[in-house]
């Protein structure tokens, strides 16, 4: 049986894991250290309780790329700030962008950027623009850039500044993150009620967060031993579109029984801390309430609409368990209210409106079940609602894992947003073209880091693909 202890590691060691590099000298008060190479400015400091970091290379061509992380849990241990999807001491796309001519900032936000810290991103990257203008130059043109939480802060800094920014580029977006912990309920409100219920577990304004975060975890493993439990887990997982494919380093399941595994890891990994009771007590604070709702959520419509039915409805087969009955326990079951204006901090804060004044690429791992890849659908349906469709061009990789990228996508990405702005018209972004790009690039950008299981690197192909989301089954609106 895991305790919490081992799977709040394996979540921390999941979020994006970073290291520290050497400083040259910074002017103004900064932190200093030696510097690494001739020509090359590395810059650290601090703004307002936020630490920053600046790359500026010897010959830089006037762009900078501003750097969003993503989502820390509470305890995260700090290893630096990072610039891009890669680990600073492992970051091949920090180097090519250095090569290439491109300065990198970026804000760890305050109080070490842990928790649901978009407020103070969307302030401290703003702060960090200004100083560097006022310390290192004017950019020629500034590219917002992000991953998985930092992929929503990235967004708004561009729909909220327009002016000061060329360009956006996401990766592994969680841009309606409303949506995301409203879905993030749903699944664990069926962990509780199917797989615990009998137990005092708190999935909102949690009492013992800790407590309640381990049994839903137990519980979730203990489902895994019986095929009426797998079903359960395969339930709970439809409800939000979670995935069967967990490892970046393998292939997509096609046995159902491990499908099913791989969708348990999500929910005990992402769901059962990220989401759940250890995850709310930041969220709540910053919000000033709970702003995770059910009430009046039909979870047969939801589940219809589900990307995983198919898989779900066979489990239920092969277990012999009637689904009416299990979706009979779930409408039955007490629903959890929202404090309003929680609500409405999510809605101002954490979710994009989707206008688009300057081009916007995105980049998501099919295989993704933390931030399904149904969030970029949303951002493409509120982009043709109130933006410009033009200006969206949205890539797929076929990988599972959160993040999985490698340097040699990542750059290619980031080359596709590149000549968008130089040229005014998109690259060709067809899978056959992408991947022959990075392919050039070389041996060393195919490393991909599993964060699910290994926490190491592996080199693999580049696996850009055509794909369709599902449709996003809780959006925000």
């Amino acid at each position: 049986m895991r305790t919490v202890r081992g799977v709040t590691r394996r979540l921390t060691l999941t979020a994006a894991l970073v290291a520290a590099v050497g400083v040259a000298v910074p002017p103004f008060g900064a932190s200093a250290g030696p510097t690494t190479e001739p020509g090359r400015r590395a810059i650290t400091g601090t703004i307002d309780g936020a630490e920053f970091r600046i790359e500026v290379p010897e010959r830089w061509n006037g762009t900078l790329v501003l750097y969003s992380h993503g989502y820390l849990p509470e305890g995260f241990p700090s290893f630096g700030i990072g610039l891009t999807n890669r680990p600073p001491d492992r970051s091949e796309t920090e180097s090519w962008l250095l090569d290439h001519g491109y300065a990198m900032a970026a804000s760890q936000f305050a109080d070490g950027g842990l928790g649901y810290a978009v407020e103070r991103g969307l302030r401290d990257q703003i702060a960090l623009l200004d100083w560097f203008r006022a310390n290192v130059g004017a950019p020629r043109r500034t590219v917002a850039t992000g991953q998985s939480m930092g992929a929503a802060i990235a967004t708004q800094l561009a729909e909220r500044h327009p002016e000061r920014f060329a360009g956006v580029a996401t990766m592994c977006g969680a841009y309606d993150t409303q949506a995301t912990f409203d879905s993030g309920l749903d699944v664990l409100f069926a962990v509780r009620t199917l797989l615990a219920p009998d137990q005092d577990i708190d999935l909102v304004r949690p009492a013992d967060p800790a407590g309640s975060a381990q049994a839903l975890a137990v519980a979730v493993q203990e489902a895994l031993t019986t095929k009426q439990g797998r079903a359960r887990v395969a339930l709970a997982a439809a409800l939000n579109n979670v995935t069967g494919w967990y490892s970046a380093h393998e292939p997509r399941p096609t046995d159902p029984i491990e499908r099913i595994r791989n969708q348990a890891e999500w929910l005990q990994y992402a769901y059962t801390l990220g989401f759940g009771p250890l995850g709310r007590l930041d969220l709540e604070r910053r919000a000033g309430g709970n702003p995770s709702s059910n009430v009046g959520v039909d979870y047969r419509r939801q589940l219809a609409r589900s990307a995983q039915t198919r898989q779900l409805e066979q489990a239920y087969r092969t277990a012999g368990l009637d689904l009416r009955a299990d979706l009979d326990r779930l409408a039955a079951a007490p629903r959890i209210a929202a404090d309003p204006a929680a609500v409405d901090y999510m809605h101002r804060i954490g979710v994009p409106q989707g206008r688009t004044p300057v081009p916007v690429v995105t980049m998501h791992t099919v295989g993704d079940g933390g931030a399904p890849p149904h969030q970029e659908r949303w951002y493409a349906d509120q982009v043709r609602q109130v933006g410009n469709p033009g200006k969206l061009r949205q890539l797929y990789v076929e990988r599972g894992g959160h993040c999985s990228f490698s340097a040699a996508e990542e750059i290619g990405m980031l080359r596709t947003l590149f000549t968008r702005i130089d040229t005014g018209h998109w690259p060709d972004t067809s899978p056959r073209t992408l991947n022959k790009a990075a392919s050039a690039l070389g041996d060393r950008y195919q490393l991909v880091m599993d964060l699910g299981r290994t926490f190491t690197d592996t080199p693999m192909p580049p696996a850009f693909t055509r794909f369709t989301p599902p449709k996003a089954l809780r959006a925000s609106r």
